[in-house]
C-alpha cells in the first residue's frame, strides 16, 4: 500500500475492507494508490479553506481507494457504478449516511458535478453535500493529475489567496496529459472554494 496516506488506528481495519472490495473488482493499483496520495495532499494543503478533520479525511481515502471500481464493468459510466457499489454492497462496514458520502465522492471524479437532481446527493444535508463538493473536488482533479496513469507527479504543494489556489506541482517528466486533465478537472475545486485554480509545474508551456 505504498504511497497511501496514514490513518488513525481505528480505521485501518475499515481501510483493510476497502482494499479488499478494490481487490474483488480488479482495480489498478498504481493509479489508484497515485490519486489517492494526490487526493489527501490537496486535502491536507487547503485545510486553511475547509478544517475538516480525521473522520473527513478518511472518506476521501476511502472514496479514492473505490472510485475507479466500477471499471468491473467497462468504461463507460464507471463513475455511476462506483457509487452503485459502494451503495449496496454488503462488504463495507458504512452506514448509510457514510455509504451516500463516500459514494457521492467516488460518482464526482468525472463527467457530472453535484446536482441536486441527483437522488443520492440530494438526500443528504447541505453541510454533508459541502462535505461532498470539497472532498470530490480535491479527486476529481487528484484524477486529473494521473491522467496518464503513468505516476509522473512526486508531489504537489498549495498557496491559497483570497482569490486564487496556485497548486504548484513536482514531476519526474513534463506531463503534458496531466496538464490538459487539470484544466478540465478545476472546476468543482473552483466551485467548492469560490476560487480560480491555477495548476503549475507540470512542464508545460502553458503551466
Amino acid at each position: 500500500m505504498a504511497n497511501l496516506p496514514t490513518l488513525p488506528p481505528d480505521r485501518q481495519a475499515v481501510l483493510k475492507t476497502v482494499l479488499r472490495l478494490a481487490q474483488t473488482c480488479e482495480y489498478e493499483v498504481e493509479h489508484t494508490n497515485q490519486v489517492t496520495f494526490l487526493a489527501v495532499r490537496l486535502l491536507d494543503e487547503l485545510h486553511s479553506l475547509h478544517h475538516f478533520g480525521q473522520v473527513e479525511r478518511a472518506w476521501l481515502v476511502y472514496a479514492s481507494m473505490l472510485h475507479d471500481i466500477g471499471w468491473i464493468e467497462g468504461w463507460k459510466n464507471h463513475h455511476k457504478v462506483s457509487l452503485r457499489i459502494i451503495l449496496a454492497t454488503p462488504m463495507l462496514p458504512f452506514n448509510h449516511k457514510e455509504r451516500l458520502i463516500i459514494g457521492s465522492i467516488a460518482r464526482y471524479h468525472r463527467k457530472s458535478l453535484p446536482d441536486l437532481t441527483h437522488d443520492h446527493y440530494s438526500a443528504l444535508l447541505p453541510a454533508q453535500r459541502h462535505i461532498v463538493d470539497v472532498l470530490a473536488a480535491c479527486l476529481r482533479l487528484a484524477d486529473g493529475l494521473d491522467r496518464s496513469h503513468q505516476q509522473r507527479l512526486k508531489d504537489l504543494h498549495c498557496k491559497v489567496t483570497k482569490k486564487k489556489i496556485r497548486i504548484t506541482c513536482d514531476t519526474t517528466q513534463p506531463a503534458s496529459d496531466e496538464y490538459e486533465a487539470s484544466q478540465a478537472k478545476k472546476d468543482l475545486m473552483e466551485l467548492a472554494f469560490s476560487r480560480l485554480v491555477e495548476v503549475t509545474g507540470l512542464g508545460c508551456a502553458s503551466s
